[in-house]
């Protein structure tokens, strides 16, 4: 089998594309795969390949997949990618009634780029009220972005989870234990309490949406709220799994050999 592994480009990792690409190297190394840089993709590696894990997100990379590799093993596939696309993801959740939160509350907004995933800490924002929905809207508008998700604010404990859909693996993490943060948006909920919630029933949740967005390996954020009551707020395609990274490359290796055995 020949292997590409397809690294991400920069913009689509703000703060993380070490992480990113050491993730990436722990899945391609043990299946003798080798990285491209999604900028450099062309279509003579899609051809020679049979196997192509695939972290890229530009839409150059994307159709180029799509009008090339229609009968090769790729993980993750071009649909999961367009899936967590921010406004396609919160339609499909809300669709198959996953725990998300709801737009309007009594404890202010989020207001997130829904065309594309964060690539600036201008692409997520909290507003204390409507007024600042308001402008944050236009502010959004004035950077060209007119499609944007809006989230009410969910007062509880954020963890951030992990899985590779179909396998045994998922963990979660609280990232104010550890202080580890991408945009420092996690403060906002302040330090985590532990709630005591039903972590198998949230691993059975964010399997169920993987499968439904085609996005095998997968990462995202939830709320825990005091009664034990959890809401999906963000889901994405392949994750830097920073916290658990060992444990999820091996996850990730079996779950490609499997599908290539079918």
């Amino acid at each position: 089998m020949r292997t590409i592994a397809i690294q991400r480009d920069p913009r689509f990792s703000p703060n993380s594309v070490e992480k990113d690409l050491a993730i990436l190297t722990a899945v391609a190394l043990p299946m003798g795969g080798r990285i491209v840089a999604e900028s450099r993709l062309n279509i003579v590696d899609v051809a020679e390949a049979d196997t192509i894990l695939n972290m890229g997100r530009m839409p150059q990379t994307l159709a180029l997949l799509e009008e090339n590799a229609a009968e090769k093993c790729i993980v993750n596939p071009v649909a999961g990618i367009r899936n967590c696309q921010r406004s396609r993801i919160t339609a499909l959740m809300r669709n198959a009634a996953i725990p998300m939160p709801p737009q309007e509350g009594n404890n202010g907004y989020w207001i997130k780029r829904g065309d594309e995933a964060a690539q600036t800490r201008n692409d997520i924002r909290y507003c204390a009220d409507e007024a600042e929905l308001e402008a944050a809207k236009a502010a959004f508008r004035s950077r060209g972005i007119a499609n944007t998700v809006v989230q009410a604010h969910i007062v509880g404990d954020i963890v951030k989870f992990y899985g590779v859909e179909g396998t045994a693996f998922f963990r979660y993490f609280y990232p104010t234990d550890d202080g580890t943060t991408k945009f420092g948006d996690e403060q906002r909920n302040g330090i985590a309490h532990h709630y005591p919630f039903d972590w198998e029933a949230l691993a059975t949740t964010a399997n169920r949406l993987a499968a439904i967005a085609e996005t095998p390996v997968y990462g995202g954020d939830a709320i825990i709220t005091a009664d034990g009551a959890f809401c999906i707020i963000d889901f994405n395609d392949w994750p830097s799994f920073s916290r658990c990274r060992d444990e999820a490359a091996k996850a990730i290796v079996a779950y490609v050999a499997a599908r290539q055995e079918m």
